[in-house]
């Protein structure tokens, strides 16, 4: 299995070569959603912009969270906007940690696009190397891709409600003061799903690029993932549970993403939250 990661040199060695990458960039914050005006002032050549917002999450009713999936034909039309053929490799990559193009990895993986790859610390370690930019929009010749539905790799509210208890190790992968319930800037409840182990995806990084694989072993391994078991992971919609996907990618540990998230969890009557450091300390129901 190739690297679900690419570093910079190497994209750069496969462009100048003439070999027909797709890039998109898919800037995307929780601070600063619409990253097309960042993306006109500078991308890397030839690279599509790719909004996160719209075009990899289907935002309709907020009972199923902020970001839930795209339905197949939305994202396949879109696909083809981007320029994609079908067997065409495609990297992608945004500005900050690489947690909304981890979304895009694990949306098009999923899909049925074989050879998709994450930018090591996208832009800005292109930049690092002085490597060129342009500005502009890029508006590529249509592409053929044919997408498939997504039905493997994620799990529903009420599959991942047992997780912890009875099928392996549930990971919040937010940041420890959202897990604890310490502070929560977007949902309308603070805390976490009873049974999850908090492991704040950033943990993964060193200077904005991934860790090598045994780090990230040894990470995991803290949080209580092993070879034999199963392990599923959400954040506060969808987007950073990527991420850790990308990150047990690396590490060879199938990460199962529960794309609800927080957000459709602290929308649901009937669920029990947990709040401080213990996975199941101060229990109470929604």
């Amino acid at each position: 299995m190739p690297s679900p990661i690419i570093s910079v040199l190497e994209l750069e060695a496969r462009l100048r070569s003439g070999e027909p990458v797709r890039l998109l960039d898919v800037r995307w914050r929780l601070d600063q959603p619409e990253g097309r005006p960042d993306y006109l002032d500078g991308h890397l050549p030839g690279a599509v912009y790719v909004d996160l917002d719209r075009e990899l999450a289907e935002r309709s009713d907020p009972r199923r969270g902020r970001h839930p999936l795209p339905p197949r034909e939305r994202l396949q039309a879109a696909a083809q906007r981007w320029g994609i053929s079908q067997g065409q490799p495609v990297v992608v990559y945004d500005d900050l940690q690489s947690v909304a193009a981890a979304r895009a990895w694990w949306v098009l993986g999923r899909s049925g696009i074989a050879d998709v790859r994450v930018l090591d610390g996208g832009l800005r370690a292109w930049l690092a190397e002085r490597l060129p930019i342009e500005t502009g929009d890029v508006q590529p010749r249509r592409g053929d891709v044919v997408l498939t539905e997504i039905d493997t790799g994620f799990v529903g509210i009420d599959e991942v409600e047992d997780w912890a208890w009875d099928r392996g190790v549930l990971l919040d992968v937010r940041g420890a003061d959202r897990y604890r319930g310490e502070a929560e800037p977007l949902d309308p409840v603070a805390g976490h799903i009873p049974g999850a182990v908090n492991l704040p995806t950033a943990v993964h990084l060193h200077a904005g690029r991934f860790r090598s694989p045994d780090e990230i072993r040894q990470q995991f391994a803290a949080a209580g993932v092993s070879a034999d078991v199963q392990v599923a992971a959400y954040c506060g919609s969808g987007i950073a549970a990527t991420h850790t996907a990308l990150a047990g990618a690396l590490a060879g540990i199938d990460v199962t993403v529960y794309p609800g998230s927080w957000s459709q969890w602290s929308r649901s009557r009937g669920r029990q939250v947990a709040t401080g450091d213990s996975p199941a300390l101060e229990v109470a129901p929604l």
